[in-house]
């Protein structure tokens, strides 16, 4: 419920005007269809008075007139309609709008660690599915179940109007829906919000497993996938033919109870009228067949729209379930920013890490007392085996993460005192796993500094060595890119990578096996421009290929989460200790 008002405050808030003109021409709508039961009343009952005296043109006169009013209404109510449904495309695609919107925007904000711990198939199913079934509810369930509530309460006023014994009767067989409505749609409220779970859940399996295609393939994991995805699959399926079963059970019981109080009513009536039975009514209109037809009509159509009623309640559950989902994203933690300075354009870019100790988890620390310097200028290594803490060091520089203890000054002040946006934009950062963007090649090296021109993207590619076999491309810097690059090698999407880097004109280079994907040749001529990139900037390389790292001024060696030696490559085969070892080959890593 509390979802289901904030949703609603949501709504008004998108549409102010509109929403409440819409909400008043439905009503209105409603309103106007439930006419033809006083209408005929009043046609019967002229019939019903009318004596040998009264005159054909007199009873023409006055039905014909009724119907013209009553046709006068249904005009209304058409132009209403029209209305309604215009008003409705735009209301309804706008809120879709704004809240795919709210969604992207809030999920910019948000730290890496919500993407870490939430699969990227379940993140889109709620821009897919969670999205659409809210459509599904602002379009069709709630303006339906506003129209059959409004036409219920309506029919329910005339029956009171017309017989109070009568509507006792009527009231009977609702009360037998409602008991029904509870018991069989409160189980199915249940199985739609897990089937919205498992919906997620099997896209999160699915994009997980498209994106490790590859490795399925290479390992011969087609059967175990297959048994996976089926799974889920069946999980899925349980939970959704159970709703589905329940709900369109539902259906039929209901409208059945309503032929059964059809008939009870129609009894009802004619034992009213045989016995004489004074009328208890708001009209004070004698128990007649005047009475009695119409009141069928409204019996058949206030069983109608309770079935309504309780058909589009699944639906609204299934759109509760979205929104709450939905919600869940846009109410998620953003990343903490208490800075408040500016990393100035005057900055030199020194690093010092002191005694720094960090965890993915408050209980679980895998830097412990880190202390370290690096000065603009300076290339510092990180060697040491897989899991040692290197790329950590790494992910702390740019605040992705912060530290439990310890600091990390930038030119000699907390790097928690500047703003994140304009820490990060000091510092430039390639990545081992390379992502590259819908578009051309000269976008994504522009993706690094969106002001830089085109002259300014082909230097950075030549600097790095990209400009040769960008040259050979179909068409050059202009060759479109998609599915993450996937029509380059994984070098030249690295070199792509390095050259968007280099196109942001950082202060501070970090590089996280930038080269751990070009061949031993092409590093080679990657390395001088390498060089010229790093000239006069603090660096950071992190590196299993040793021979990459032999020109470091500073070398330091990780292993569990410590700096366990720390010099230049000359002074640490000199100590014949963990480095000689790992670059000897006496011990590989792992």
């Amino acid at each position: 419920m509390r979802n289901f008002v904030r949703l609603v405050r949501e709504l008004f808030s998108y549409y102010p005007v509109k929403l409440p003109v819409q909400i008043f021409m439905i009503l209105f709508c409603a309103a106007i269809n439930t006419a033809p039961s006083v209408f005929i009343q009043k046609i019967i009952a002229i019939i019903e008075l009318s004596d040998a005296n009264t005159s054909w043109i007199d009873i023409r006169s006055g039905v014909i007139s009724l119907l013209g009013v009553l046709g006068g209404f249904y005009v209304l109510s058409l132009l209403g309609a029209v209305l309604v449904g215009q008003i409705g495309a735009e209301t309804t695609q706008g809120v879709l709008l704004r809240l795919r919107r709210k969604m992207f925007d809030q999920m910019q904000t948000l730290p890496l660690k919500f993407f870490d711990s939430n699969p990227h198939g379940d993140i889109m199913s709620r821009y897919t599915n969670d999205v659409d079934s809210i459509r599904q509810m602002v379009s069709q369930a709630m303006p339906q179940m506003l129209t059959a509530l409004t036409t219920v309460i309506v029919i329910l006023g005339i029956m009171l109007y017309f017989s109070v014994w009568l509507t006792l009767v009527t009231l009977g067989g609702i009360a037998v829906m409602f008991a029904v409505t509870k018991k069989v749609g409160g189980r199915s409220a249940r199985n739609f919000r897990a089937q919205q779970k498992f919906t997620g859940k099997l896209e999160g399996f699915a994009e997980e497993i498209m994106n490790g295609q590859k490795v399925v393939k290479v390992f011969c994991r087609e059967d175990e996938c297959t048994e996976d995805f089926e799974r889920i699959n069946t999980e899925l399926f349980t939970e959704s033919e159970k709703a589905n079963k329940r709900a369109n059970t539902l259906g039929p019981i209901l409208n059945n109870i309503g032929n059964i109080l059809y008939v009870v009513t129609a009894l009802a009536g004619g034992i009213l009228i045989i016995a004489g039975v004074p009328n208890l009514s708001i009209s004070g209109l004698p128990m007649s067949i005047s009475v009695a037809i119409p009141f069928l009509n409204m019996t058949k159509q206030f069983a109608m729209n309770i079935n309504q009623l309780s058909m589009h309640l699944n639906a609204i559950i299934q759109g509760l379930a979205g929104t709450g989902r939905i919600f869940a994203l846009t109410d998620s933690q953003p990343e903490v920013d208490e800075g408040r300075a500016e990393a100035g354009d005057s900055a030199s870019g020194s690093i010092e890490f002191q005694g720094v100790d960090f965890g993915y988890s408050d209980d679980v620390r895998v830097l412990h007392g880190i202390t370290l310097t690096a000065k603009p200028g300076q290339k510092t290594a990180l060697v040491g085996s897989t899991g040692a803490g290197k790329t950590t060091i790494a992910n702390l520089i740019p605040r992705f993460y912060d530290v439990q203890a310890g600091e990390i000054l930038y030119d000699g002040r907390n790097i928690r005192e500047f703003r994140k946006a304009s820490l990060r934009k000091k510092l430039g950062i390639v990545l081992q796993d390379t992502n590259l963007f819908t578009g051309t090649v000269l976008e994504n090296i522009r993706y690094g500094n969106l002001e830089a021109s085109d002259d300014e993207c082909v230097a950075a590619a030549r600097l790095v060595g990209a400009d040769e076999f960008i040259a050979r491309l179909p068409e050059g810097y202009a060759t479109h890119l998609a599915g993450n690059g996937s029509n380059l090698s994984q070098g030249q999407r690295q070199l792509i990578a390095i050259a968007r880097a280099a196109v942001a004109n950082p202060e501070v280079m970090i590089l996280d096996e930038a080269t751990s994907s070009i061949d031993t040749r092409t590093e080679s001529l990657v390395q001088r421009g390498m060089d010229a990139l790093m000239r006069g900037r603090t660096v950071f390389v992190i590196a299993h290929r040793l021979s990459t790292v032999r020109d470091a001024d500073l070398i330091l060696v990780m292993e569990h989460g410590e700096i366990i030696e720390r010099g230049t490559h000359s002074e640490l085969m000199a100590q014949r200790g963990q480095y000689y070892r790992l670059y000897t080959g006496a011990f590989e890593l792992s």
